[in-house]
């Protein structure tokens, strides 16, 4: 008679160093899913927010509609959301994408248009005076004003989306999250426990990327702080 293997993935165990060595390159393909479709999700909706929120400091009237058309699409529970995706892009990563770039609009749209509508009124005067139009004024002195706010919802986004992204794994498409979903499945501890910690992990070190991006791009914040 034979004892049974002595090894964490035999017994099942919650963490298992054995799983990680045996399983890296699968877990380095999900994490490189995970990141993509969470930093072009991303990417796109920082694209589409700012023209928005720039919309909606100029023109009063525009605020009220972009600002709650944003915040519907943000109550919309995922599963909603991608089946009323479903039919514009089928199962395909580019339908998580799509979610995930609706569900980032409203962070966005609200934190850029906050640190647009901060930008003291004498400031904008006094670049006005200088012969500022309303393009230079934008893009010199009312968009570098507004990144603090800017970079927090950036943030806020970006963390979101490193989560939301599991969710894909309903079509396939969730980076490590089809990992926690088959883990699972078929109940294999390691991979839940393996494939949870990474997703944290890169929730954390995105944050604090964007956190040094945005202390280097606002210097005068650090001077404020001391």
């Amino acid at each position: 008679m034979t004892a049974p293997p002595d090894d964490c993935l035999a017994r099942n165990e919650w963490i298992c160093g054995a799983y990680v060595s045996t399983r890296s390159e699968i877990l380095a393909d999900a994490v490189v899913q995970h990141l993509q479709l969470a930093g072009a999700s991303v990417a796109i909706g920082l694209l589409l927010a700012l023209p928005l929120a720039v919309a909606a400091r100029r023109w009063r009237w525009a605020a009220g509609p972009v600002l709650a058309i944003t915040t519907v699409l943000y109550t919309i529970p995922a599963l909603a959301m991608f089946s009323l995706l479903l039919p514009a892009y089928g199962l395909s990563a580019a339908l998580v994408v799509a979610g995930l770039v609706l569900y980032s609009l409203t962070l966005l749209v609200r934190n850029i248009l906050a640190g647009l509508r901060a930008v003291p009124e004498e400031t904008r005067q006094a670049a006005r005076g200088l012969g500022y139009g309303p393009i230079r004024l934008l893009l010199t002195v009312e968009l570098p004003l507004a990144v603090p706010a800017a970079m927090a919802g950036l943030r806020m986004a970006t963390v979101s989306a490193v989560s939301l992204v599991t969710i894909g794994a309903i079509v396939g498409h969730g980076g490590l999250g089809n990992l926690i979903h088959a883990g699972m499945n078929t109940y294999f501890k390691a991979q839940v426990l393996t494939a949870s910690a990474l997703c944290v992990v890169i929730a954390v070190v995105a944050d604090l990327l964007l956190l040094g991006v945005q202390r280097l791009l606002t210097p005068w914040t650090r001077g404020q702080a001391s």
